[in-house]
């Protein structure tokens, strides 16, 4: 006798309609999608007591998982990622853990121009400052002079050019998508 048993349940008829539907959907039989069902829900479970499982370890301890997905959804989760100039699997990491963790992720290369960008905004309010002082000290009586003045605004509109961008490169990347028409 085989190690492999039969399992049996009763649903109803507009559960079992449904439950076809989802198996077409996925490219699988009946029977394999409910096969990986039931793996999915024993998986770390070593005991089962009154109706609680228990977990004994987690899954992996690499913390690696593997995920099927559609040739269309593959496509687009490459051009997403490429749009954010990120591999494949980081994409996805930053996802599920923004997902897990309600956060919004931000890749390194635009952390590190937001840190540059705050760090500009301190030096210039730094400069407004001590040009502040001086004049409040009649150390500068007239003021900063015209060229000061046009300094500090090509800065911030530099900075605001630069952050606009920035954003507009994180929202863009979010949106990126194949065209559905090139299928």
């Amino acid at each position: 006798m085989g190690t492999r048993v039969h399992l049996t349940t009763w649903i109803s008829r507009d559960a079992k309609d449904r439950f076809s539907r989802v198996s077409e959907a996925q490219g699988l039989s009946e029977s394999a999608l409910l096969r990986r069902l039931v793996d999915a829900s024993l998986i770390g479970t070593t005991t089962f007591d009154m109706g609680t499982a228990s977990r004994a370890e987690p899954v992996a301890s690499t913390g690696r998982i593997s995920v099927r997905l559609r040739q269309d959804d593959l496509i687009f989760l490459r051009e997403r990622a490429r749009a954010r100039e990120l591999p494949t699997s980081t994409y996805v990491s930053y996802l599920v853990r923004a997902h897990l963790r309600t956060q919004t992720p931000l890749p390194t290369a635009e952390l590190e121009a937001l840190k540059r960008s705050v760090a500009e905004v301190g030096a210039i309010g730094r400069n407004i400052n001590q040009i502040a002082r001086a004049v409040n000290q009649q150390q500068w009586p007239g003021g900063p002079n015209h060229a000061d003045l046009l300094a500090i605004l090509r800065a911030l509109t530099a900075l605001r050019e630069h952050t606009k961008a920035l954003i507009n490169a994180n929202l863009t990347s979010w949106e990126t998508g194949y065209d559905k028409a090139s299928r």
